[in-house]
């Protein structure tokens, strides 16, 4: 896998202070926000893009409340966020909208996704490994309730599952219940 990376630079947050960096991966940019002093077996989170949740504040996932919780785990216990640049599952900004679109008209996102000819969840990780390796990591804690991260990280062994469970809403709780029981999410 062909992959260039930037420098290191710092990024003082409202989390903390992290060091950043980041990987291009063909047409993506992927982050990681790190911080400097990382333990031996540092937690990770793995994050997908979610550019309504994360930075317009949705309510109809909990993806901001997941990285934002995720940032202040890695500022308090060490490690690292990978913000991996895979809107919408990976089926784009776009797909993601018209995905929305149907959800309103009462489809499910699994249901959505089909009706636009994607699976369920377009995600991949192998870009996840990479990286860890260029940071010489070889075992981690993973923050995440789903289960395809975990039986997706070739190369890199999970010592532990930390769960990553947030408050629902009336607008995700839909959302989070096709999660849990379509997809396996452990919420």
């Amino acid at each position: 896998m062909n992959i260039d990376f930037s420098n290191e630079a710092n990024l003082p947050s409202r989390f903390g202070d992290f060091k950043i960096m980041a990987f291009k991966q063909q047409h993506k940019e992927h982050l990681a926000i790190y911080k400097e002093d990382m333990p031996q077996i540092p937690t990770v989170r793995i994050h997908s893009e979610c550019l309504t949740g994360d930075a317009i504040g949705s309510l109809k996932c909990d993806c901001r409340d997941q990285l934002e919780y995720a940032l202040s785990y890695i500022q308090e216990h060490g490690g690292m966020v990978l913000y991996l640049r895979q809107e919408g599952r990976d089926i784009g900004l776009l797909n993601k909208i018209n995905a929305y679109a149907l959800q309103d008209k009462g489809l499910n996102t699994i249901e959505a996704n089909h009706q636009l000819g994607f699976s369920a969840d377009e995600r991949t990780y192998e870009i996840v490994t990479t990286i860890l390796h260029h940071f010489n990591i070889e075992k981690i804690k993973l923050l995440t309730n789903n289960p395809h991260k975990m039986s997706s990280l070739e190369g890199i062994e999970i010592v532990e599952r930390i769960p990553i469970v947030m408050k629902s809403n009336a607008h995700n709780e839909a959302y989070l219940k096709v999660k849990r029981d379509d997809m396996g999410h452990m919420i």
